[in-house]
């Protein structure tokens, strides 16, 4: 952790994620002293669902299958390199898309096409001994917003 904090340019270094406050949380860094901002891809990807009229927010693995289409290969394990390159590529079509509303609205309707798989926390609500923050089987007692 110690050397996680000391890699980052505090003054400048944005980090970009999926539900990237975990992350944050885990490795004890702390806003404005060793970093300077967040992407948190769950929030720039989230769409409008007319059916539940409310937002849905995807898995990094879903997020990629409809945006990606072929640009990157999935894997079933859980790979900290590999979900770092699908963070970036993720973050760089919401770069070039967040400037044209439509077309950013047409990649986000390609995110509400077929069903989903279920999430990376909801196939391992404990993974490595940590609890994955699944309502329905959290194991730590952490409250839920929202």
């Amino acid at each position: 952790m110690v050397l996680v904090r000391r890699c980052l340019p505090s003054r400048s270094a944005i980090l970009v994620g999926q539900n990237v406050s975990k992350d944050i949380e885990w490795l004890g860094l702390r806003e404005g002293e060793d970093f300077k901002g967040v992407v948190d891809l769950c929030g720039v990807w989230r769409t409008w669902n007319p059916k539940f009229k409310t937002y849905s927010v995807f898995s990094q693995d879903h997020l990629v299958r409809r945006l990606l289409k072929g640009q990157l290969e999935l894997s079933e394990k859980h790979c900290a390199e590999g979900d770092s390159v699908k963070s970036m590529k993720l973050f760089q079509l919401w770069r070039e898309l967040h400037h044209a509303p439509e077309k950013l609205q047409q990649e986000k309707e390609k995110l509400l096409e077929g069903e989903p798989e279920p999430s990376f926390a909801k196939r391992f609500p404990v993974f490595e001994g940590v609890c994955m923050g699944n309502r329905k089987t959290c194991t730590c007692g952490a409250p839920f917003f929202g």
